[in-house]
């Protein structure tokens, strides 16, 4: 197989494509990710040929991110448009480069759906998310989570209205590159032009969230992708002393999200570890926690990979994104999670469900004193214990073997049906 794989966004968007690129490489399978250009490093040192992707996706990304105000994450998104054209347009240049016969794409690469069908190619959705509709769960994006079997589907149509901010764009590139006719601006981004479900791989785990029974057949949980980068990490020596120095620690970090307070974010963090008695690891990110002064009981690093700090760590405290979710509980950790936006309500309500993290404390309430209950909450006997079997079961999956296995029987289920026709 000839696949192409598309995404952008945030690190968490892009790590595990590449993992799903490595497996796909090792099957002897002819791959290529297409990212933005400031992952190409990433992506090439583990072996995968990169397609270029222009950087003002994830340049526009963390501008939005770290702006200070509302108004001003409004005023950057309206630049978003000609931007997402400009990435379709990169995504169809590297399909013409790859002549794919496979697309595996991120719905932020918006492109892949419309060029899968111009190509005549399979093509799968691949996300760590669910967004396939069901009467089990809302769609991840909705901030309640208990609405019931008939809203819950209904919830699902979101989707529809999300991707309407997008038609404009999406229509004229049909149009102009592809030759395509324009779809409805409502049309459903789960279905292809002539009505059949797009087949969708979700890189999670069923041991966390199972499939739900009323999903059709197209529709697959193949467990995390989870990029192994521990070998290639040694913990600076300041954090590995501190780590020597005392009890495992707390890790408490929220990736790229919430620059704007950060140093009163970072001012409740510290207070609520000091009510817990706690020692704890800081990862300021992209801004999202700022201090200065650290008592001797707080280290504070930039970043480190999940998969090498979260094993040395007690509890690990964060934003709730799928792949940090993810990270620590495969590493069998205690999770609290502290949402911002989007789908991380949704996953801080699993969490909880599954008695590995108590409820979620959203950043828009949090106080110390709420998230110190929280890490205690955390730090109970039973909690722990149902952590550390969930992470055994989460380690013993292969989510991106799994993945290959579903790719290489869709396109061989679309050879069998050309061959037969």
């Amino acid at each position: 197989m000839r696949v192409l794989i598309s995404t952008y966004g945030t690190r968490g968007d892009v790590q595990p494509f590449v993992a799903l690129a490595k497996a796909l490489k090792a099957r002897g399978h002819v791959v290529a990710l297409c990212t933005p250009t400031g992952f190409r490093g990433m992506v090439e040192r583990h072996g995968i040929p990169y397609a270029h992707m222009d950087n003002a996706v994830l340049e526009l990304t963390e501008a939005v991110l770290r702006a200070p105000t509302r108004t001003e994450q409004r005023r950057l998104f309206k630049g978003f448009g000609a931007i997402v054209r400009a990435g379709m347009e990169d995504e169809w240049r590297a399909a013409r480069e790859l002549e794919p016969d496979v697309l595996v794409y991120h719905s932020k690469a918006l492109g892949s759906h419309h060029i899968a069908e111009k190509l005549g190619a399979v093509e799968l959705l691949a996300m760590p998310l669910p967004l396939t509709r069901t009467r089990e769960f809302p769609v991840p994006m909705v901030p309640g989570f208990r609405l019931g079997g008939w809203l819950n589907a209904l919830s699902y149509q979101l989707l529809s209205l999300a991707n309407a901010v997008w038609a404009g764009a999406t229509n004229d590139f049909r149009v102009k590159t592809l030759g395509l006719a324009p779809r409805s601006r409502f049309a459903d981004p789960m279905k292809k032009a002539d009505g059949s479900a797009v087949p969708a791989l979700y890189a999670y785990s069923e041991h966390l969230l199972p499939r739900p029974a009323d999903w059709p057949p197209q529709a697959q949980v193949t467990g995390c992708w989870f990029l192994d980068e521990a070998h290639l990490w040694t913990p600076p020596a300041g954090l590995q002393a501190f780590l020597e120095a005392g009890p495992p620690p707390v890790y408490v970090g929220f990736g790229s999200m919430g620059a704007a307070h950060a140093a009163s974010r970072a001012a409740t963090v510290l207070k609520a570890v000091a009510l817990t008695g706690e020692r704890a690891v800081l990862a300021s990110g992209w801004g999202g926690l700022k201090a200065d002064a650290l008592p001797p009981s707080i280290f504070m690093l930039e970043s480190a990979p999940h998969d090498g700090l979260f094993p040395r760590m007690s509890t690990v405290v964060h934003h709730g994104g799928a792949g940090s979710t993810m990270a620590g509980l495969r590493a069998g950790k205690p999770t609290v999670i502290c949402p911002f936006l989007g789908d991380q309500p949704f996953w801080g309500h699993i969490v909880q469900r599954a008695g590995v993290g108590p409820q979620p404390v959203p950043q828009k309430s949090l106080t110390a004193e709420r998230l110190a209950e929280a890490i205690r909450s955390a730090r109970s006997p039973a909690v722990v214990a149902r952590a550390a079997a969930l992470g055994e079961r989460i380690r013993a999956e292969d989510g991106a073997a799994r993945a290959v296995q579903l790719i290489e029987q869709a396109h061989s289920e679309r050879h069998t049906r050309r061959a037969s026709t």
